[in-house]
Parts: C-alpha cells; sequence; structure tokens
C-alpha cells in the first residue's frame, strides 16, 4: 500500500513527531496515545497502522546501543567502479551487521555500517568484503568519540529559516555494561517490531515468562544506562519527504574537535555527530548527519552550522541512493 506523505494530514504527521521520539512504554499505548490527542483508541491504531502498512514508519522497537553490547561497529567507506557499485552492494548487504548502506556523491562513492558480535571479527569480515569485484580501496572509520546520536524528523514544522541550538542531549555513560544471557532475551524481544494492537507488549512479557510491568522495568533500566537509547517509531527518509540527507564532513583542529562536536549535537538538526580517523586521502575527523527537505536547505544548515562553530573547511556528502537500511538484529542467528 502507498500513501504519498503529501496525503496524512496535520494529526498523522503530530502523531509520528510523538512516536519517534518517546513510544509509551504502558500496557495499553496506543489508548495513553489517543488520551493526549483526544482521540479514540481503535482511531490511534488505524491511523499509525496505515502508516506502518504504507511504509512511512518502518517499525517501533528498541533501539540500543551496538557497543553497549560488546559488538565491534564501524563505518566503512568504499570506493568502488561504477559499474561495480550496485553488485558490491548486494554482496556488502549479505552481510547481517550491515544496516545502513548508501552510494554518496564522492570518490568513495559507498558508505556502510558493519557490525559484529562480541565474538566476531570485524577486519576479517571487511577485508572479504573489500575483496569483492570492482572495490578499488576502503577506509575503515571507527568513532572515537561519540557526541549525539538521535534522530527525529520534524513532521510539523518546515525546515527552520534561522536554526537553534536547543536540543537537549543526552548525556552519554560510558560505564561498561555486564552482559547476562537473560539481558539477551530481553533484547531479543524489545528489538522486535511492535504490533498495533491493545496490549502489544504482552507477547513480549509471556515469551519471557514475567509480568508486563518487569518488562518496563528492565527496559527503563536498560535506557537510564544507555544500553537502549530509546523505544520508538522509525521513519523512512525519504517516504516522509525529508529527501535531501547528508553527511557534513568537518576538518577540525584536535584542540577544538570537543568543543564542535558539542556545539554542533546541540542543534536539532543534527542527527548524529561523532569524531572519527583521518588518513591521507580523508582529513576530515569529525562527522555530523543533517536530514533537510531539499537539497538548498541543507546546504543553507551546512552553511549557518559553519559560522555558528567558526568551521570552514567543510563537505556535505549527499545521499544518492539507499542500498540498505534497517536495525541491526542482535543476538540471533
Amino acid at each position: 500500500m502507498q500513501l504519498d506523505q503529501q496525503y496524512i494530514d496535520p494529526l498523522d504527521k503530530q502523531l509520528l513527531n510523538d512516536i519517534q521520539w518517546t513510544f509509551p512504554l504502558s500496557q495499553r499505548p496506543f489508548l495513553e496515545i489517543a488520551t493526549k490527542h483526544g482521540l479514540t483508541e481503535d482511531d490511534v491504531m488505524s491511523r499509525i497502522s496505515l502508516l506502518k502498512q504504507s511504509g512511512l514508519i518502518r517499525q517501533v522497537n528498541a533501539i540500543f546501543d551496538t557497543r553497549k553490547l560488546g559488538y565491534k561497529s564501524a563505518l566503512v567507506a568504499f570506493a568502488v567502479k561504477g559499474d561495480k557499485l550496485d553488485f558490491v552492494a548486494q554482496e556488502v548487504n549479505k552481510h547481517p551487521g550491515v544496516s545502513h548502506n548508501y552510494e554518496r556523491d564522492h570518490e568513495y562513492n559507498m558508505w556502510f555500517t558493519l557490525a559484529v558480535p562480541p565474538e566476531g571479527d570485524l577486519k576479517k569480515d571487511l577485508e572479504q568484503m573489500a575483496s569483492f569485484e570492482g572495490v578499488i580501496k576502503f577506509r575503515l572509520l571507527p568513532t572515537l568519540k561519540l557526541y549525539k546520536i538521535g534522530v527525529k524528523l520534524d513532521m510539523v514544522n518546515s525546515d527552520p529559516s534561522k536554526l537553534t541550538p536547543d536540543d537537549n542531549v543526552k548525556n552519554l555513560d560510558q560505564k561498561k555494561f555486564e552482559l547476562t544471557s537473560r539481558d539477551k532475551d530481553f533484547i531479543r524481544e524489545l528489538q522486535k517490531d511492535l504490533q498495533v494492537i491493545p496490549r502489544p507488549f504482552d507477547d513480549s512479557a509471556n515469551n519471557l515468562g514475567i509480568t508486563i510491568d518487569e518488562l518496563f522495568e528492565k527496559a527503563r533500566e536498560y535506557e537510564s544506562i544507555g544500553v537502549m537509547r530509546r523505544f520508538a517509531a522509525i521513519l523512512r527518509h525519504r517516504d516522509v519527504g525529508f529527501t535531501a540527507n547528508g553527511m557534513i564532513v568537518w576538518k577540525v583542529p584536535d584542540n577544538k574537535i570537543d568543543e564542535v562536536g558539542n556545539k554542533l549535537a546541540s542543534f536539532p538538526q543534527v542527527s548524529h555527530c561523532y569524531r572519527r580517523p583521518v588518513y591521507p586521502d580523508w582529513p576530515f575527523n569529525l562527522f555530523s548527519m543533517i536530514h533537510a527537505r531539499t537539497i538548498d536547505g541543507a546546504k543553507k544548515i551546512a552553511t549557518e552550522l559553519s559560522q555558528f562553530v567558526g568551521i570552514d573547511e567543510y563537505r556535505i556528502l549527499f545521499s544518492t541512493k539507499e542500498f540498505k537500511k534497517e536495525r541491526v538484529k542482535y543476538f540471533v542467528d
């Protein structure tokens, strides 16, 4: 079923804003959402069902911190011959730890994230991928420092005419999490796409042999220690109108990188901000993702960010094709 974003009404857009940041952890979450908006539970479920069936909502589930779970992960940049790009993308996407894979407008024309479980060998898997016909060279770009992660696409308001650094960035807890086999059971359940039914959490609680309140208590514990970033809806960027997805890469002096990273993180238009390593042919050490409705809108955001942080050596790498985008499924075969 197709539902173009221009045909969704203002109430749908408000619902999308609400559920992509904080979805209620309650026995009847759709009733809680309905009460907030003066609707019936059936009306909310009908609207969200249609938005899911149309593809505007990818899924509703827990979003975990990959590294907190012991997974090893990195951003990878491939330079691929143009006529082999689709083939290489298809082969790379077969790896279950590849969650995002995009073509971008640069010599390094394929960018993907790769994660492997605690017992896995990221470099070995990457070397195998780099051997695919058509791959010229690659750069491994792990996270050296995380300043922000959290996508929120504002469905209600237009792209801003003037940026305001007013985002409340979560304090990122860097303490090590000691994972148990029972934790893995919880994670397997919480990462499942939530059904649009009156009591969608009952099945997970039953599968775990616990009460629904115990399930919510564990989810909130995970969130408080940073293992779970949030429980929320994930939208399809392009389908909901955010067609200009730009990765802004910055060349920042080492002694200013924390200052600049924290400043960029304070803008709601910035969804991700990381420090990454540099190479002789890649001098950019700070990465920030922005999502806008138009290329011109994204460029304007980048210009204002540049002026605010005082860094003018940057590039925007726009995604021109989406090869893959899904959540990593943790602790599954």
